[in-house]
């Protein structure tokens, strides 16, 4: 039998909500810019704002992202009325280091 995976508690979820919304995308945007021979080089970018990629024949891309509004909106209608757990502490953490860095 296979290994079953345990499901993320509620925590793990909304750090994941709050890793996407404030990730770079710099990855993905390389990702539209290489080679078939350079495919060995996906294993290495972080990708996880990417919804979406398409390349068409004539090599136009498209690349959607996560909207980080949306996600941040996500977490806080969450997290309201909630007493303050690890979730809530990471994402004051969070919005306070944006307000810091302007």
């Amino acid at each position: 039998m296979g290994k079953q995976s345990r499901a993320p508690t509620r925590d793990e979820v909304l750090q994941k909500m709050c890793d996407i919304a404030q990730v770079r995308v710099n990855d993905a945007v390389r990702l539209a810019y290489l080679s078939e021979e350079q495919a060995d080089e996906l294993a290495g970018l972080d990708l996880s704002a990417l919804t979406e990629f398409k390349r068409s024949p004539s090599g136009a891309v498209e690349i959607k992202l996560a909207d980080r509004l949306a996600v941040l909106e996500k977490v806080l209608e969450l997290l309201e009325g909630d007493k303050p757990s690890g979730g809530e502490q990471f994402l004051r953490a969070f919005l306070e280091q944006g307000q810091k860095d302007g």
